[in-house]
């Protein structure tokens, strides 16, 4: 931590947060009693130690999950989302503290924690609005002989796997239209951020959540914990936001049980930018597409396709903001870009910037890392970059803009296509009928039209192709954990 004056208050809001595992209601140590270092990425200190939980704890979280599950799902709408609504507000009032809280785990500048804190909280009241909410049908069969009755019911326990770049509204993306659905659950946070979750159960329970309908077990093990709980019979759903390989592995596991399954994995996502394009907002979406989180998300622009026409005006203005960003810790005044999670991530963007400029790319600003302390990376756009750079079909997680130029819509629109991946894609033009054309030709479960922020509480978020399936937020987010039952009546 700092040893400036507000040092005292980053210690004060780390020892405000509980440390041990929630299992059941209760805040307990690990069963093996081992402990977690958790960092400061911009520093490279340890913050604090959180209980490091084994397999016996992740099945006891199970065990309280199932025990939970008959009274949570027999609990009125009204008061689920009470709960919900409560947890909301909780979370609203301690917006500074748990901003603080983030950033001082994960690097974000506080700005953007603020900001997360805000997209987290309105899970929980969107949620709390959904739960009174659910329905089902009921009509006159075919042949008039009989009726149809349809009801929606919670799916049951689930495993939650978190992942650190959004620490916060990643969590309550899951716990919240599972509350509301009337489903328990055991949450298993990222080893590199876990206080944010567990600030998160803290509220929750704080909010009246019931014992063991939320249960939190940070460990560094994630596979050895939670590989258990997937082939356990008393797990019906399992939900993940991470990369694609793990997905991959998590998805063969699941199938052993045949359990409920939402993927929200890895992106690739292109930024095009038509000749007709308004530069002024397409540089303002940019920098919201490819800089929010430090480039760490996977919604973040990863290609920037570009028309000829417009190419080089786009590339100048963009390195030239890019290039003004102040690099820092994320509790400084005026920083805009904080820290990569780790030393890995940084390795990793210095490849794919090294790859592109062997191939022939020019640096226009960054290129670098920054300081000897921490885990810093310039922000930096490349220009002329190879369509067959690594940087162009890996995803980056950093703050790196590659820029490739197309002469075409039909060009424009096979190369966004031209990856594994399809979660998102933004797309700036001022004609109509392009658009559209856009629209119905870009092979992603989400588009950005002249805008680069598509993350939303009450839209479905998620994607087709290797970036997974399955929505979250919205009406279909809830839909994710409610099973149909259909009645069959005989009316004589």
């Amino acid at each position: 931590m700092s040893s400036g004056p507000d040092a005292s208050r980053e210690a004060a809001v780390v020892d405000g947060v509980p440390k041990q595992l929630y299992i059941g209601g209760t805040w307990r140590d690990a069963g093996g009693g081992g402990t977690l270092d958790v960092d400061d990425p911009s520093t490279g200190d340890v913050l604090c130690a959180v209980a490091d939980g084994t397999v016996a704890d992740g099945d006891a979280a199970l065990a309280a999950a199932h025990a939970a599950f008959p009274d949570w799902r027999d609990t009125a709408p009204r008061e689920r989302g009470e709960v919900l609504r409560r947890a909301f507000e909780l979370m609203t009032e301690r917006t500074d503290d748990l901003a603080l809280l983030m950033t001082l785990e994960m690097g974000k500048p506080l700005e953007e924690s603020r900001g997360e804190i805000a997209y987290a909280a309105a899970f929980l009241r969107w949620y709390a609005e959904e739960a009174v909410r659910i329905d089902g049908r009921f009509t006159t069969s075919e042949n008039g002989k009989g009726r149809i009755l349809t009801m929606r019911r919670p799916v049951g326990p689930c495993v939650f796997i978190t992942p650190w770049n959004f620490p916060m509204a990643m969590g309550t993306r899951k716990v919240g239209p599972a509350i509301a659905a009337g489903c328990t659950m055991v949450v298993k946070p990222a080893q590199q951020t876990p206080l944010s979750m567990l600030a998160l159960a803290a509220i929750l329970e704080e909010a009246g959540l019931p014992g063991g309908v939320c249960n939190v077990v940070t460990t560094h093990s994630t596979a050895e914990v939670m590989a258990p709980l997937i082939a356990d019979p008393r797990a019906r759903k399992l939900s993940f936001t991470g990369s694609t390989p793990i997905g991959k592995k998590l998805i063969e596991q699941s199938a052993e049980q045949v359990l409920r399954v939402s993927m929200e994995l890895g992106g690739n996502a292109p930024f095009l930018v038509f000749e007709d394009a308004d530069l002024d907002a397409a540089i303002e979406g940019a920098l919201m597409a490819k800089m929010r989180n430090i480039g760490e998300a996977c919604t973040s622009a990863n290609r920037f396709l570009v028309h000829e026409a417009v190419a080089d005006d786009f590339a100048r203005r963009l390195a030239h903001e890019l290039g003004s960003m102040k690099v820092g810790r994320g509790t400084e005044e005026g920083v805009r870009v904080g820290p990569l999670i780790d030393e890995a991530a940084v390795d990793k963007v210095t490849e794919l910037v090294g790859d592109a400029v062997d191939r022939g790319a020019q640096v226009l600003t960054g290129g670098e890392r920054v300081g000897d302390r921490g885990h810093f990376y310039a922000p930096t756009v490349l220009a002329g970059v190879d369509p067959d750079a690594r940087v162009n079909h890996e995803e980056i997680f950093g703050p790196v803009a590659p820029i490739t130029t197309f002469s075409s819509d039909d060009e424009a629109i096979e190369r966004a296509n031209d990856t594994e991946y399809g979660l998102v894609a933004y797309a700036y033009t001022r004609d109509l009928a392009r658009a559209f054309k856009v629209m119905e030709g870009l092979d992603t479960g989400m588009i950005g039209l002249n805008q680069g922020l598509v993350s939303n509480a009450g839209a479905p978020f998620g994607g087709v192709k290797q970036s997974g399936f399955g929505r979250e937020g919205g009406p279909e987010g809830l839909g994710e954990y409610l099973e149909t039952r259909y009645v069959a009546m005989n009316v004589p």
